[in-house]
């Protein structure tokens, strides 16, 4: 596929997990290493395309603000692939607990789908939560899903509420929708909330703001780090959110002017 095609083509994915959306916007922009300065109009375009994928904009800004746009590309593939979050996650969670989770969130689900102890409740998200569900059944997974108006007896009924970061800023989280009430919900009952941040999701200041000030987070939910009790990343398992998240990447500027669609 020549480069420019198949920089269209992840532009108009919908649907696609992050770590997918990163690998094939990776490959896409090393096919341009005979146009270099085309580099910087496709990255801009890519996130204004998916404009709350946190791992895309990482990646875009890594690229955008290095020496060698190319070995960052690498980089950030092997970064992402050797992502720790998973095996951190499958081994934090309890034998036999009640898990309660929104939508599809691609790395929770990754980590806890093998486990076969768990019972999984998946609230409806945009009907992301139906897919999963379907999806986790035919893995012969014990999973249920939850309508919105069941959430608060489901939340009290759970071990542990896992809520999975779309991006992150310093002290907010973007979620699917729903997860700002489930984390809510949680917190007053005091349950162990607990945030999944993949590679890739912790942005710096000036990107985070571009990110929430668009259209595009009116359909997702802005959660407060307050209203969560651990955080699960790549750096491992931290019961400490008291201060503010650090950044995974450089404030590349150059990423935020718009370019025509």
């Amino acid at each position: 596929m020549h480069p420019i095609e198949h920089l269209r083509y992840v532009a108009r994915a919908r649907g696609a997990d992050p770590v997918s959306l990163v690998r094939e916007t990776a490959a896409a922009l090393s096919g341009l290493g005979h146009e270099p300065a085309g580099i910087v109009l496709a990255a801009r375009r890519i996130v204004q395309r998916h404009p709350t994928c946190g791992p895309l904009w990482w990646l875009c800004s890594h690229v955008l603000g290095a020496l060698d746009p190319f070995v960052a590309m690498r980089d950030c593939e092997e970064e992402i692939k050797n992502d720790s979050t998973i095996k951190s996650l499958r081994d934090a969670v309890p034998q036999d607990a009640a898990v309660c989770v929104v939508g599809w969130p691609t790395t929770v689900l990754n980590a806890l789908a093998s486990r076969g102890d768990l019972k999984l409740f998946v609230v409806e998200s945009n009907g992301d939560g139906d897919a999963a569900v379907e999806r986790l059944i035919s893995m012969d997974v014990d999973a249920t899903l939850v309508q919105f108006e069941e959430v608060s007896r489901v939340v009290s009924s759970c071990d542990v509420l896992i809520i999975e970061a779309l991006a992150a800023g310093p002290t907010e989280v973007l979620c699917s929708s729903g997860s700002h009430a489930v984390a809510a919900l949680g917190y007053v009952t005091q349950k162990p909330v607990w945030l999944v941040a993949a590679c890739g999701t912790r942005l710096p200041a000036p990107l985070w703001s571009a990110m929430t000030s668009g259209d595009a987070v009116n359909e997702v939910d802005l959660v407060t780090l307050s209203l969560f009790s651990r955080v699960i990343s790549k750096d491992g398992i931290s019961d400490d959110l008291s201060q503010p998240f650090v950044a995974e990447c450089p404030p590349t500027t150059e990423l935020l002017r718009h370019s025509a669609m």
